[in-house]
């Protein structure tokens, strides 16, 4: 560097401190003879030392603050003072913060398509029953719990039958947010819904099959209840106004009943009970790769919005067996996030306000909730969320390779993650059992995580720009070598 950068260098620096730091400077501009400088807080700029400085001609304040520093001078220390803002801001959690934000919102327009709309409809049916589904499934694993140690005999039949009540007419419910969502209304969608559970469609023969109470379940209800919508809307734009409060509901229940009973409740039978085969397949014949490729690409799903086709898939599979197998694998994307997380807590040990940001989210992801970490943290760098996935991949294999063994991991709810779900555990085998699996899965998710990220989660680049903390314009010039002779160059504040 030469001796005249090196002055106007020293120049900036020592301008920089007076008006308050890095932190405080919004924006950095400059005319023929002005550095015109947006502030964040105006308090901050100490004006007397300021002018006070041998290369300072004075200052003007205006919608900026402008120190005169004279023609051709002013355009060599306006570059070096902005590297110096650039310096001393250095890299922040709100940095990241702001990445992910943008993230979330370019993903938000990009899931604006006609089949992602339609998911999100879909998932706006069944996310508020998850209240209902998890304060159940906690019941029913009490239950099942004193079941096994013979204790109070009494009352366990009352809670099972607590437990069981929501399940039994769920296919009501999903029927009544289906015609609200889609526009109808949502007595009506549960008034067809509710003939899947009735007991009396026993007695009717379909496609040469005696029907069962709940056959087609909660797909069978999703179905009916939208087509009771369209029939609904259809009567609306024909029958005549007078007519419309005896005629509309009655011909929707009766035209969608019908499809339902003659149709629909077969057809969403044959594709529940498919739903249920396959999944005690894969994970019977192809457990760790299933779980390998669940686990490390369930986030990736999230970012596209494609995870809400899942929700009617482990509806229909607490229906039939009484636990989703799936969540518990797909829960491993969130261990391998955090495990990601710890990674960047230690390697970036200089960066205290990313090192914040982790420790604040940490619990959250330890209970299931990713957003903080995944917006806040990895997404954001890049790379560690690449290597989170493979701590969630790891973990879903270990989970799957057990359901090859024969040992199944289910959860009778869904929406809860991490540790949250141990209360909702529930398989084949003892509860010790399926509560070990799921715990080594965990680990298995944590340490992988760790171990990717903090291997492989940061080139030199990366940790170049991240693992610093704000530094002061005194830190640049102390970093800086400079002769002797330029040191008579460097303006003093008075």
């Amino acid at each position: 560097m030469s001796t005249a950068d090196d002055k106007n260098r020293a120049v900036a620096a020592a301008i920089l401190p007076l008006v308050g730091g890095a932190r405080n400077i919004e924006s950095v501009a400059h005319c023929m003879t002005r550095l015109r400088l947006g502030l964040r807080d105006r308090s901050l700029v100490q004006d007397g030392a300021l002018r006070a400085l041998p290369a300072v001609l004075g200052v003007v304040e205006d919608d900026t603050y402008q120190i005169v520093l004279g023609p051709g001078t002013v355009a060599r220390v306006s570059p070096e003072f902005e590297a110096l803002v650039a310096e001393g801001r250095g890299h922040s959690a709100e940095d990241l913060a702001a990445a992910g934000a943008r993230i979330r919102e370019s993903r938000k327009a990009a899931n604006a398509t006609p089949l992602k709309q339609l998911l999100r409809r879909i998932a706006n049916i069944f996310v508020p029953l998850i209240p209902a589904l998890i304060g159940c499934g906690i019941i029913a694993g009490l239950n099942g719990l004193l079941i096994n140690l013979h204790w109070l005999p009494s009352v366990t039949p009352a809670l099972a039958a607590i437990a069981s009540g929501f399940m039994a007419l769920i296919a009501v419910f999903v029927g009544f947010n289906t015609a609200k969502e889609f526009g109808g209304t949502p007595i009506l969608g549960g008034a067809v819904a509710a003939i899947i559970v009735f007991p009396g469609v026993a007695k009717i023969d379909a496609f040469g099959q005696s029907l069962s109470p709940g056959q087609g379940g909660v797909l069978g209800a999703l179905g009916a209840a939208v087509l009771a919508v369209y029939v609904e809307k259809w009567c609306r734009r024909w029958v005549p106004e007078s007519l419309d409060v005896l005629v509309t509901p009655t011909l929707t229940v009766l035209i969608s009943g019908l499809v339902t009973v003659f149709g629909l409740m077969y057809v969403a039978g044959e594709v529940s009970e498919a739903i249920g085969e396959a999944a005690t397949w894969l994970l019977g014949h192809a457990g760790a790769f299933a779980g390998f490729v669940l686990g490390g690409l369930f986030l990736p799903l999230v970012m596209l919005g494609l995870h809400q086709a899942l929700i009617p898939i482990h509806t229909t599979l607490i229906e039939q067996q009484g636990y989703t197998v799936l969540l518990p694998i797909l829960a491993m994307a969130g261990a391998g996030q955090v495990g990601a997380a710890a990674a960047v807590y230690v390697r970036l040990s200089r960066n205290g306000s990313i090192r914040r940001t982790v420790r604040s989210a940490l619990p959250a992801g330890l209970l299931g909730v990713g957003e903080p970490l995944i917006y806040g943290v990895s997404l954001p760098l890049g790379r560690p969320f690449v290597t989170a996935c493979v701590g969630g991949a790891f973990g879903g294999g270990f989970v799957g390779l057990f359901n090859m063994l024969g040992v199944q991991v289910g959860s009778t709810a869904i929406g809860p993650s991490g540790w949250a779900l141990f209360p909702l555990l529930q398989g084949n085998r003892g509860l010790a059992e399926t509560i070990a699996v799921y715990a080594g899965g965990l680990l298995v998710g944590y340490a992988t995580g760790f171990a990717a990220t903090y291997f492989f989660g940061f080139g030199r680049a990366l940790l170049t720009e991240w693992n610093v903390g704000p530094v002061t314009p005194s830190d640049a010039r102390r970093s800086r070598p400079r002769s002797d002779e330029d040191d008579s160059h460097v303006p003093t504040p008075a």
